[in-house]
């Protein structure tokens, strides 16, 4: 019962992460629903970047790869190498999740260190990374979980639940508990990053204009990079671990 407790709090505390702002913040009313603007905007330029340099790179794909196509095919097998590596020789279904969840953070996080959201003038609240929101980084680590959960109970049936009294029943607690910490780090190790790099570079270009917040904004684009892989490898990770059973 005080498991169950717990982990009923452990949720209810990552709901009420969700209220958590940091900036100016505007909303649209979707029924009763009060939804990010700025998020769906951000992400949606997020997305459209993805899909037309992806576009753009392959609409002639050749036998010989050059120029975007070499890229994003070189990219393709960074991806495929970390896939295989965490999750084993059955890695090939889970490489568009893996690759999507690395491309849409990869390329968020860089926008917020790139594209100058912040002289986009609103009439209420401010635009910035969809990462920078706690919202998107806790969705993110959502599917992660209901990923890694998938995968277990395809691969293994109802006896994916035998690894919570692995290797002794006396951790059925702890390992109960481990599930609803997994988001919560992933999530939190996200946010918390890429909203300090953010901030460190707001705060450096207040104070210092011209060439002092330039090498932490190359700093900054190694760093959400880091995180970017960071993350992916994580969501790799617990796919491959639910599937072999728990170690």
């Amino acid at each position: 019962m005080n498991v169950l407790l717990c982990s009923i709090n452990t949720l209810k505390g990552l709901y009420d992460i969700s209220g958590v702002e940091v900036g100016q913040h505007f909303y649209w009313k979707i029924g009763s629903f009060q939804v990010h603007g700025q998020v769906l905007i951000t992400s949606w330029v997020v997305i459209v970047i993805l899909l037309g340099s992806a576009t753009i790179a392959v609409r002639n794909p050749q036998t010989i790869p050059t120029g975007g196509q070499n890229f994003f095919e070189y990219v393709l097998e960074f991806i495929r190498d970390v896939s295989k590596t965490q999750i084993g020789e059955e890695y090939s279904p889970w490489v568009p999740f893996i690759g999507t969840m690395f491309l849409f953070i990869f390329v968020s996080n860089w926008s917020g260190a790139l594209l100058p959201w912040k002289i986009i003038q609103l009439p209420h609240g401010e635009l910035a990374a969809p990462t920078n929101d706690i919202n998107t980084t806790v969705a993110l680590a959502l599917l992660t979980s209901v990923a890694y959960f998938y995968a277990g109970l395809s691969k293994r049936g109802l006896a994916y639940f035998g690894k919570y009294i692995q290797p002794t029943p006396i951790l059925l607690p702890i390992n109960i508990l481990e599930d609803f910490t997994k988001p919560l780090s992933l999530s939190f190790r996200l946010f918390g990053n890429i909203l300090a790099d953010e901030l460190v570079v707001v705060v450096l270009v207040s104070l210092v204009p011209l060439v002092v917040p330039i090498p932490v904004m190359f700093l900054g684009l190694f760093t959400s990079g880091i995180q970017a892989l960071i993350f992916a490898t994580l969501a790799a990770a617990y796919i491959g671990e639910s599937m072999e059973g728990h170690h």
